[in-house]
């Protein structure tokens, strides 16, 4: 069986991953070949096959795979041959609107997507809310399995602690600070009508002044979306870890002790850490009114309040230091309306409706490099 695998136009990461290890930790008979961005390759286990992305190999070896597994739109063209099947297991809890639900989008660019979207055979939910909201937006009529997301089975795991302490160890994080994970999503104007057509990201603070107001005892780990990481441009000796480009996000949420984001879909996999998480959501009304759009209203299901100001977050960031976090009932609400399918089984279910031979059971813990545990 040849099996193709891609993440986020050619990363080593997300749920693609955590299958593929999956896979080889049970020592199943296939032919992998992994999508690798040119930049990306290192980040890859050694002796792992690669094909650039985008290029006529990495064509090739789509059309000629068994099983295609990719976490979002491949993003150039190929055609997919007679029995092959591809599962999407795409990447996000949809908060924003998407894809034909979207409020704005530039001209031609659903209708291209939708030829990818023709090709899916089977997605993954990560939840019975998102199901309905995946098969309108997408148009897809396949069948979607409510699994949870493999990528999120080592936020559960017997491991965690050791992967948390080795991760901080990696970034640098002193003993006993505490880390803040900035997650801020991509801005779709600011991107598609950038001026010199390129990708742009603007943020609505200083965030070397925030960083040095967090204080000594905090650091600020900053996560932009792929989308805008290649134009992230940050001063000289900032006092930020800029982690845009690390390769796996999830065990960036085991090293962090709070998530500050806005609309990113990162707060549903946070959640599953049971940490707390804050929404800074300065541009609330523009964003929700008319530049995307949200299925629901993010006021009434977020984890948290709302904050409009930095003022507001570093004096939320300040109170979680003073008392022991608890989960409040409004985060309580919100694990189970979106979580409940996150129980570090995903990965076994996933591998069972799509790879079914070997036997079942749950999967040693990966490091962050992608070695076994």
């Amino acid at each position: 069986m040849k099996v193709v695998f891609n993440s986020f136009r050619g990363m080593y990461s997300d749920s693609p991953r955590a299958l593929f290890e999956a896979l080889v930790e049970r020592g199943d008979d296939v032919d992998v070949t992994w999508l690798a961005a040119a930049d990306r390759v290192g980040d890859f286990p050694a002796g792992t096959s690669t094909v650039e992305f985008g290029t006529p190999a990495a064509v090739a070896a789509l059309e000629a795979a068994d099983v295609v597994v990719s976490n979002d739109h491949i993003g150039f063209d190929w055609d997919k041959s007679p029995g092959t099947t591809y599962l999407q297991t795409w990447h996000g809890t949809p908060l924003k609107r998407i894809h034909n639900d979207v409020l704005w989008a530039p001209e031609g660019r659903l209708a291209y997507l939708d030829t990818e979207i023709a090709r899916w055979d089977a997605l993954l939910s990560p939840n019975a809310v998102s199901t309905p909201r995946f098969q309108k937006a997408f148009g897809f009529t396949g069948p979607v399995h409510e699994t949870g997301y493999p990528r999120n089975d080592v936020l559960s795991s017997p491991d965690a602690d050791r992967l948390r302490a080795q991760v901080r160890a990696e970034l640098g994080i002193p003993e006993g600070a505490t880390a803040v994970l900035y997650t801020p999503t991509w801005r779709d104007d600011q991107v598609f009508n950038a001026a010199d057509g390129g990708p742009q990201h603007s943020f609505p603070l200083d965030l070397g002044e925030f960083a040095a107001a967090l204080g000594e005892d905090h650091v600020l780990l900053l996560r932009v979306h792929q989308m805008v990481s290649d134009r992230l441009d940050l001063a000289s000796g900032a006092p930020i870890r800029d982690v845009s480009s690390y390769p796996d996000i999830r065990f960036l949420y085991l090293a962090a002790d709070v998530l500050v984001t806005d609309y990113s879909s990162t707060m549903f996999d946070f959640a599953v850490t049971g940490k707390p998480i804050i929404n800074f959501t300065y541009d609330l009304e523009y964003f929700q009114n008319e530049l995307r759009g949200f299925y629901f209203d993010l006021a009434e299901a977020a984890p948290g309040p709302l904050l409009s100001s930095s003022e507001e977050v570093l004096a939320a960031i300040a109170e979680l230091g003073r008392v022991p976090w608890v989960p409040t009932e409004r985060y309580n609400r919100f694990h189970e309306a979106f979580c409940s399918l996150e129980d570090g089984r995903a990965t076994e279910r996933v591998l069972q409706l799509f790879f079914p031979a070997g036997p079942p059971g749950p999967t040693a813990a990966p490091t962050h490099d992608g070695k076994r545990s």
